[in-house]
C-alpha cells in the first residue's frame, strides 16, 4: 500500500504543477495583458498568493472533488486506488498537452473527465445528472462572464470615455466599482462559507457586513482618487492609471481564491488514497493532512514559475487588446460570475469565466477586436477536455490493473 501512496503523492505534485502552469492565467493574464504588472511580477505574486490560498484555505474545499461523480461503495479499495490514480494522471497529462499548446482548459473538468472514465471502466455507479451539471459549466461560465463583462465595460465606456470630462466622471464611477469589488470579495469570504460558519454569521449578516465593507471601500477610494487627480492632468491616460491598481488588487484576490479552490483537483484523489492506505477502508468524509496541502501549494508554485507564462500570453494578449479598465472589468466580471453561480449552486469553471469575460470586453469594442482563430482553438480544447481525460483514464487504469 505504501508504494501506491508514494506514487499518488508524486502524481498529485505533477497535477499541482499543471494547475499552476495553466490556471495562473485566470488571475494574472488580464493584469499582464493590460501592462499593469510585468510577467515576472505576475508570476511572483501569483506564486505567493496561490500557495497561501492552497495551504491555509484549501482544506475547506478539498473534500468536494471526490463527491458526486462516482459511487465507490460497491468497489474494492484496490480498485478505488487504481481509479483515483488513473484519473489524476490522465487529467495531468491532458493539462500538460493543453499548456504546451498554450490553451486555457478547466482543471476541474479535466479531473471530472478522469473520474468519469474511472466510473465507466470500473463499473462504479456514475451520477450522470451530476456529470451533466458540471458539463453545463462549459456553457454557463463563459456566457455569464461574457455578458457581465460586456455590460460592465459598456457602462465604463459610456459614462467615462464618451464623456467630455472623463476625469470628473471617473471620480464618481471608479469609487462605485471599487465598492462593488470589495463587496464581492467580502461576500465570497463570508456568505455560505466555512469562515462564515466558524464566525457564526448568518447569510443576512454576511450580506450586511459585506455591504459595510463595500461602502467603506467606496468612500476610501473616492478620497484617494480625489488626491490622485489633484496632481494630474485631465485625460484618458489618467483614468487608465486609476484602474491600474484596482485591477492589480482584484487579480490578487482571484489568485488567492484560485489556490484555495484548485488545490482540490490535485490532492483530492491523493487524500482518498492516503485514507485507504491508513485505514484500509473507504470513508465518506476524509480529513486532509496538512502536508498534502503544502505539497499541492508547492506544486502550484512550481507550475507558475516554469510554464505559467504560456497561457498568460494567450488569455492576456492574443484574444483581444487589453487596457487597465478592460483588465479590471475582466477580473471583476469573472469573480462576480464565480461568486453568483457558486452560491446559487450552479456549476462553474473559473477558467471559462475568465475567458468569457475577456471575450465580453472585446465584443464591447466590436467583433473585429477579437481574434476568432484563438477563440476557436480554445473552444475546441474545452469541448474535448472531459472525453480526452476519460479515455486516457480508461487506458491507464487497464495498464495498472494488468501489471498488478
Amino acid at each position: 500500500m505504501l508504494i501506491w501512496l508514494i506514487i499518488a503523492v508524486l502524481v498529485g505534485l505533477y497535477m499541482a504543477w499543471n494547475i499552476g502552469a495553466n490556471d495562473v492565467a485566470n488571475s494574472m493574464a488580464s493584469a499582464v495583458g493590460a501592462k499593469a504588472i510585468t510577467m515576472k511580477q505576475a508570476i511572483i505574486i501569483a506564486g505567493i498568493l496561490n500557495f497561501l490560498g492552497a495551504v491555509f484555505v484549501g482544506c475547506h474545499v478539498t473534500e468536494t472533488i471526490r463527491k458526486g461523480i462516482v459511487d465507490p461503495s460497491s468497489l474494492s479499495t484496490s480498485i478505488v486506488i487504481y481509479g483515483a490514480l488513473s484519473a489524476l494522471l490522465a487529467a495531468s497529462v491532458w493539462i500538460t498537452i493543453a499548456t504546451w499548446k498554450e490553451l486555457p482548459v478547466s482543471t476541474t473538468h479535466s479531473i471530472v473527465g478522469g473520474l468519469l472514465g474511472f466510473g465507466i471502466v470500473a463499473g462504479g455507479a456514475i451520477n450522470w445528472i451530476k456529470v451533466g451539471e458540471i458539463t453545463a459549466a462549459w456553457i454557463i461560465s463563459p456566457m455569464f462572464g461574457c455578458v457581465l463583462a460586456f455590460v460592465v465595460f459598456s457602462i465604463l465606456h459610456n459614462t467615462i470615455f464618451n464623456s467630455k470630462r472623463p476625469i470628473k466622471r471617473c471620480k464618481i464611477v471608479a469609487p462605485t466599482f471599487i465598492g462593488l469589488a470589495f463587496f464581492t470579495i467580502a461576500l465570497s469570504f463570508l456568505f455560505k462559507t466555512p469562515l462564515g460558519k466558524n464566525l457564526e454569521i448568518s447569510e443576512i449578516t454576511a450580506i450586511f457586513y459585506s455591504g459595510i465593507i463595500g461602502i467603506l471601500a467606496m468612500a476610501g477610494g473616492y478620497f484617494l482618487i480625489l488626491r490622485f487627480y489633484s496632481n494630474t492632468s485631465n485625460g484618458i491616460k489618467s483614468v487608465e492609471s486609476t484602474f491600474r491598481w484596482i485591477q492589480v488588487f482584484t487579480s490578487c484576490y482571484v489568485a488567492f481564491s484560485q489556490g484555495a479552490n484548485d488545490v482540490a483537483n490535485a490532492i483530492g484523489p491523493v487524500a482518498t488514497i492516503y485514507t485507504i492506505t491508513k485505514t484500509n477502508e473507504l470513508s465518506s468524509s476524509v480529513e486532509v493532512p496538512f502536508f498534502l496541502l503544502i505539497i499541492g501549494g508547492l506544486g502550484i508554485v512550481l507550475g507558475i514559475s516554469t510554464w505559467g507564462y504560456k497561457v498568460i500570453d494567450t488569455v492576456g494578449r492574443k484574444i483581444t487588446e487589453l487596457t487597465n479598465t478592460r483588465g479590471f472589468t475582466i477580473d471583476f466580471s469573472a469573480a462576480t460570475t464565480v461568486l453568483i453561480a457558486s452560491k446559487m449552486g450552479l456549476p462553474i469553471s473559473t477558467t471559462h469565466a475568465v475567458v468569457g469575460s475577456v471575450v465580453g470586453v472585446g465584443l464591447a469594442r466590436g467583433l473585429k477586436a477579437i481574434d476568432l482563430r484563438v477563440i476557436k482553438n480554445i473552444v475546441i480544447s474545452w469541448a474535448i477536455t472531459i472525453p480526452s481525460a476519460a479515455l486516457m483514464t480508461i487506458f491507464i487504469f487497464k495498464i495498472l490493473v494488468g501489471i498488478t
